[in-house]
This record gives C-alpha cells, structure tokens and sequence, in this order.
C-alpha cells in the first residue's frame, strides 16, 4: 500500500537537492504539502517549482534560529498545521583522520547534524505537534553505525543523532512518533568521495548489486511518516542495499 499523506505538512530541510529533494518530492506524492528549506531562497524556490504546486520554498540555513522559527510560523500560516518534520540537512566539513580535524570543522559538522535537528524539533514541537501530535524523522547515515576511514566526525555526529532520535522519542511520546533514517552509500553530491570514482566496486560489493538513489531513501521517509508505520518509534531505519552485511 502507498502511503497516504493527504491533507498533512511537512517540513524538510536541506532539500534543494539530493536525498532532502527526494523525500520532499515522496511525500508530495503520498498527497502532503511540503516546505522545502535551502540556505538561498533561490534554490529553495527552484525546488519547490519542481515538486509542484503543493510545495513552498524557505531560505532557512539549519543552524540559524531565527530563520527556523520563521520558516515554522510562515509554515503554519500557510498550510495551518505542521504534521511531519524531516531533519534532513547535513554536512561533512570533517572528511580525514579525526587527528587532523580543528574545532572549527568539528564544530560546525555537530552544529549542522546534530543541534540543527535538536532545534528544529524543539520549534515543530512547542508550535504545534505538543497539542495536536506529528511525526519526526531524522536523516542520520550508516556512518553511524560503523567505524569507517576518514569518516569519523561525521560518523560521531550521526551516531549522536541516533542516540538523540531514540531520546526524543521517549521524551515526545505518545503523541508524536520520532525515528531516524541511516542510508548507505546514494548517489548524492555529499556522498561522491564514496562512490563517484568506483561505483562499479561499491555496486560489487553491494549485496542488491548497486549504490543507493535518493528515491530510495524518499520511500522510507514516507512510510516513516505515514499511518502505515503507527507503532513504531525511536527506530532507525538502514538503507543500504546490504551494505552493512558486509562491514
């Protein structure tokens, strides 16, 4: 069964492009109205023409409070409700050794991947999910779940983010259900040191015989989101292809 999302609004951030485009333009399809949010009004409004006329454009840059908590009102002024928030943006400003890394990159890959979500959240809930209920999904990674070369900090902030999803959860509980997504290894712009120069070796060693696509992820997010996934709360999610089997 396909989700039905019909008559809700979503929030997504980080969704000019990518896997955030992707899960936007899913639950647009599942019948939601969607708030796409990029730091440049420009894409984010590039984004939206493209998903239809159900979607809205909002420059908001995750970290920045006060452009969160007017993408939150104006989304509430325009659609009434605010029903499923996707804490998508993300950042690896940290990509080599953790010994090599300074506090700025460390510093603002937690920033963006970990408190953006806390924040995000924190505005969806006390603006309306606290009385009328809602659902969270957080975009953490696989990098989570492993340890792996040169991913170490983003590793730990998404590691961060799964341990805070699963807090949430409790915290937020009955009324709002909040999980987290952990993709492998998608054909995304954030991704290309993974796959771009050996796609063919990472498909190889995939056991679904290929990388991820952002509609891949866009599915899940949407299944999350939806009736169809009631019972189900502090989780996340991998989707990966089979990718952890062999790690």
């Amino acid at each position: 069964m396909s989700p039905d999302l019909s008559g809700r609004t979503a929030i997504v951030t980080g969704a000019s492009r990518g896997i955030g485009l992707a899960i936007a333009g899913a639950l647009v399809a599942a019948g939601a109205n969607v708030v796409v949010t990029s730091r440049h009004q420009e894409a984010a409004d590039e984004a939206a023409r493209a998903l239809g006329p159900r979607a809205s454009g909002c420059a908001a840059h995750a970290v920045d409070a006060d452009a969160a908590k007017a993408c939150v009102a104006s989304t509430l002024e325009r659609f009434g409700s605010l029903d499923i928030l996707v804490n998508n943006a993300g950042t690896n400003a940290a990509y080599g050794p953790v010994v090599d890394q300074d506090h700025g990159r460390f510093a603002k890959t937690f920033d963006v991947n970990l408190w953006a979500p806390m924040l995000w959240t924190s505005l969806a809930w006390h603006g309306w999910m606290k009385d009328h209920g809602g659902n969270v999904v957080n975009t953490a990674s696989a990098a989570g779940m492993i340890v792996s070369p040169d991913l170490g900090l983003y590793g730990a902030s998404k590691a961060a983010l799964i341990h805070v999803t699963k807090q949430l959860a409790l915290e937020l509980g009955p009324r709002v259900r909040v999980n987290a997504i952990a993709p492998g290894v998608v054909r995304t712009r954030l991704a290309e040191a993974l796959w771009k120069d050996n796609e063919a070796a990472v498909a190889a060693d995939t056991p679904l015989g290929r990388i991820g696509e952002p509609e891949d992820i866009g599915a899940a997010v949407a299944f999350l989101a939806s009736d169809g996934a009631s019972w189900i709360t502090g989780e996340t999610l991998l989707i990966d292809g089979g990718q952890m089997l062999r790690s």
